[in-house]
C-alpha cells in the first residue's frame, strides 16, 4: 500500500499503559507490512532504550529513538518536528510514521504535538490505544484517567484477551468508553490495514485540535500548577541497570519472585553467561506476570544485561543493590540453575512476544 510521494504521510500515535503490548504490536506490523515502509519514533521511559532495541532490528535506519524522558512533556516540539521531517523526506520512501509512546505518556499531548507540526509532508493519522485486557481493571483503579485516553482514541486494540479471565466483559466496557473502533487481539496481532487506514473523523480532529488540545490537563484554576506533575509518569520511579558480568539465574529469580508490589514493569535483556552462551533472554514483567524469551545474540553485540524497572513507591537504590548482588555468582556446573528461568519461557506452541 505504497503512498504517492506527493501525498502527505500519516503519523499515527501508538499509545497504551505500561506493558500493554505496544512494541509487540509494532513489531508484528513491521514483519507483516507487505510493500509498505514504516518509520517509527520510539519514546522509552528510562535511560536504557529497551523498546528501541526491540524495534530497531526490523526498521534499521527508519527508527528514531527518544529515550530517557517523556515525549509528551516536551515544551519545545521542534526536536520531534525535525525527526518527522527526516522520516517524511522523499528519499526515505516511507508510507506511514508510527510514534510509539512510552507507557506513561499522555496521548492527548502527543496528538497535540503532531497537529502542531509545521511539516507540510505529514498529516495526523489517528490515535491507536493499546489496552492490556488482563490488567485492565487494575489499570483503571490505579489510573482512572485511562478512561479519558480511551475516549480520545480512534482505534482501541484490546490485547492479551487470551489471559483475561473476563474477556467479554472487558471488551464490552472498552466499547462503552470509546467512540473509536475496538479490535480484539492476542500477542498484538492485528491486520496492518487497521493501523495504516486509521483516520480520525473530521469532527473528532476538530474537537481535539482546539479546546482539548490547546493546553495540558490540570491547568484550570488559579495559578499555574506544574503540568509535568499532572501526567501519569509523575507518580513513577525508574531504575536502569546494566551489567557486563553475567547474571546468576538463581539470584535473579529470587529477586523477581520477591519483587515489591509497587514494581509494576520490568523489561530488558539478561546475559546468563555460560548457562546459555548462545542466547540472551528478553524479560518482560507486568504486575505479577513474568515471561522470558531466549533469542540469539545479535552479531557483534556487547554481552550485557540491560534492565529497566518502573514502579511507584519503590526504593530504587535498594533494588539496584539486589541486582548488583546477583552478578556472576552461580556455579557454572550447576545444571539446574536455569530451571527457575525456564519455567517462564513459553513452550514451542506459544507465540513469543511482549506480555
Amino acid at each position: 500500500m505504497a503512498n504517492s510521494r506527493s501525498a502527505q504521510i500519516p503519523v499515527v500515535v501508538l499509545a497504551g499503559f505500561l506493558g500493554s503490548g505496544k512494541t509487540t504490536l509494532l513489531n508484528h506490523l513491521l514483519h507483516r507490512s507487505g510493500g509498505s515502509r514504516i518509520g517509527a519514533v520510539v519514546n522509552d521511559f528510562g535511560s536504557i532504550e529497551i523498546d528501541a532495541m526491540a524495534v530497531a532490528g526490523a526498521l534499521g535506519d527508519s527508527t528514531v529513538s527518544l529515550g530517557n524522558g517523556c515525549l509528551c512533556c516536551a515544551v519545545d516540539a521542534s526536536e520531534l518536528d525535525t525527526y518527522l521531517a527526516r522520516l517524511a523526506a522523499p528519499a526515505a520512501g516511507i508510507d506511514v510514521i508510527v510514534i510509539e509512546a512510552s507507557g506513561l505518556a499522555e496521548p492527548q499531548e502527543l496528538v497535540r504535538m503532531v497537529l502542531a507540526s509545521e511539516q507540510p509532508e505529514i498529516m495526523y493519522g489517528g490515535l491507536v490505544e493499546v489496552v492490556d485486557a488482563a490488567e485492565f481493571d487494575d489499570t483503571r483503579a490505579r489510573h482512572p484517567e485511562i478512561d479519558r485516553h480511551l475516549a480520545l482514541a480512534d482505534l482501541v486494540v484490546v490485547n492479551k484477551l487470551d489471559r483475561a479471565p473476563h474477556a467479554d466483559r472487558v471488551l464490552g466496557l472498552v466499547r462503552e468508553l470509546t467512540e473509536g473502533a475496538v479490535l480484539p487481539a492476542t500477542y498484538g496481532r492485528i491486520d496492518p490495514e487497521f493501523l495504516f487506514d486509521c483516520r480520525p473523523g473530521e469532527e473528532r480532529v476538530g474537537q481535539l485540535s482546539f479546546d482539548d488540545l490547546h493546553s495540558h490537563d490540570g491547568h484550570e484554576g488559579d495559578g499555574e500548577p506544574d503540568a509535568h506533575a499532572a501526567h501519569l509518569h509523575s507518580a513513577y520511579d525508574t531504575l536502569s541497570f546494566t551489567s557486563d558480568t553475567p547474571m546468576d539465574p538463581r539470584a535473579l529469580m529470587r529477586f523477581l519472585d520477591g519483587r515489591p508490589e509497587g514494581l509494576y514493569r520490568i523489561k530488558g535483556y539478561v546475559d546468563f553467561g555460560a548457562h546459555d552462551p548462545a542466547n540472551r533472554y528478553a524479560v518482560h514483567a507486568v504486575g505479577r506476570f513474568l515471561r522470558f524469551r531466549p533469542e540469539p545474540w545479535p552479531p557483534g553485540a556487547d554481552r550485557l544485561t540491560q534492565l529497566v524497572l518502573i514502579g511507584t513507591g519503590i526504593d530504587a537504590d535498594a533494588l539496584g543493590k539486589e541486582l548488583d548482588a546477583g552478578r556472576g555468582t552461580a556455579d557454572e556446573t550447576d545444571e539446574q540453575a536455569m530451571w527457575g528461568v525456564l519455567r517462564y519461557v513459553p513452550g514451542s506452541e506459544d507465540e513469543p512476544g511482549t506480555p
